[in-house]
């Protein structure tokens, strides 16, 4: 049953995020290995986008750790775990919380052994900054509880660049690049456990760094601004890690118009869904959370006021108008999604 509902939950996502985004870039997917243990480990930019776009890239079945706010509300913790996924306690949770971890981690092992594949945010917390930043040691822990256990065991880390062209906008871009396997065990000595876990942190990060657009905190404000001054594309990453590391910025380039026309007929097609995603956008905290509420609006609300639209057409119409009036509205969305210019942050 969860494997039914996990793949049709997929396939959903799947055709959202291909009406949603401009392109997903995905490069390496050969580097996933097609049997064993794996552990994806991915940078963190846009919350709950960012496992969706993962599972919905790769081909293997994959149980995430989330951050364990999200499983506040009884319905939506059963439907998550449905899903594959698994609470993660931070202090800021209370140190009460902080215990459970332990059967959350026994649980990992429990996948590893089973040969499953799931995904870690090493950060910590999503933020949209276009860097990498220190990875915690949680993953370590348990990992090398999993060595532990099981002497033969074999895990392999996936390290995944996750980078967006510009998350705050409709519609954008985002590369998912896919790092060479990283295998556990060559980095594993339960004699030097706090050198093990540091060459691991380091090991990982730095291919998260290659693998995205990655921008160092020295000099950070000035390096983006000139970036999107630039109008560069920021999922093409080996290009743009070039430009950072040699401080050779292209010259200003204008934004691109954008369809000002066909996103004046979405909205008025959509102006239900619009009305209901302005209200909602007022109450989001976090820019992180802007891309996640309005995907999850647009994937629930769209096909419902088509439908629904389409049922009234066909009525007052006919039914041949209706499913013309149908088609009509999804081809007008790709048309703005697919083709519309995907400009840096002003």
């Amino acid at each position: 049953m969860k494997n039914i509902f996990y793949f049709f939950v997929k396939t959903v996502i799947s055709v959202g995020l291909f009406f949603y985004t401009k392109r997903i870039i995905v490069k390496g997917e050969k580097n996933i290995p097609k049997k064993g243990a794996i552990l994806f480990m991915a940078n963190h930019p846009n919350a709950l986008i960012d496992p969706l776009i993962i599972a919905t890239s790769t081909k293997r079945k994959t149980h995430f750790l989330v951050r364990a706010a999200v499983f506040k509300k009884t319905i939506i913790a059963k439907i998550f775990g449905l899903l594959g996924m698994m609470p993660i306690y931070r202090i800021r949770d209370g140190l009460k919380e902080i215990s459970k971890n332990d059967a959350i981690f026994e649980q990992c092992v429990s996948l590893f052994k089973s040969k499953k594949a799931i995904l870690i945010f090493p950060e910590g917390s999503h933020n949209i900054k276009r860097t990498i930043r220190p990875l915690s040691k949680g993953f370590t822990r348990i990992l090398f509880r999993a060595l532990d256990k099981h002497k033969d065991l074999e895990i392999h880390i996936v390290p995944i660049g996750l980078t967006y062209q510009n998350e705050s906008i409709l519609p954008t871009k985002v590369a998912v690049n896919i790092g060479k396997p990283i295998l556990t065990s060559s980095f594993y000595n339960p004699n030097e456990i706090n050198n093990s876990v540091n060459k691991l942190k380091e090991q990982v990060s730095n291919q998260l760094k290659e693998l995205s657009a990655h921008i160092d905190a020295e000099n950070y404000e000035e390096t983006v601004t000139k970036l999107n001054a630039a109008q560069v594309d920021f999922t093409d990453t080996e290009t743009v890690n070039w430009i950072v590391k040699k401080k050779t910025f292209p010259p200003i380039e204008k934004p691109k118009r954008e369809f000002k026309f066909i996103k004046l007929l979405l909205i008025i097609n959509s102006i239900f869904a619009y009305i209901i995603w302005k209200k909602t956008a007022k109450k989001i905290p976090e820019i992180e959370f802007v891309d996640t509420f309005r995907f999850g609006l647009n994937l629930v609300l769209i096909p419902f006021f088509y439908s629904l639209q389409a049922l009234i057409i066909s009525y007052l119409f006919g039914n041949k108008i209706g499913v013309i009036y149908f088609l009509t509205s999804l081809i007008l969305v790709l048309i703005y999604t697919k083709l519309s210019p995907t400009n840096t942050e002003s």
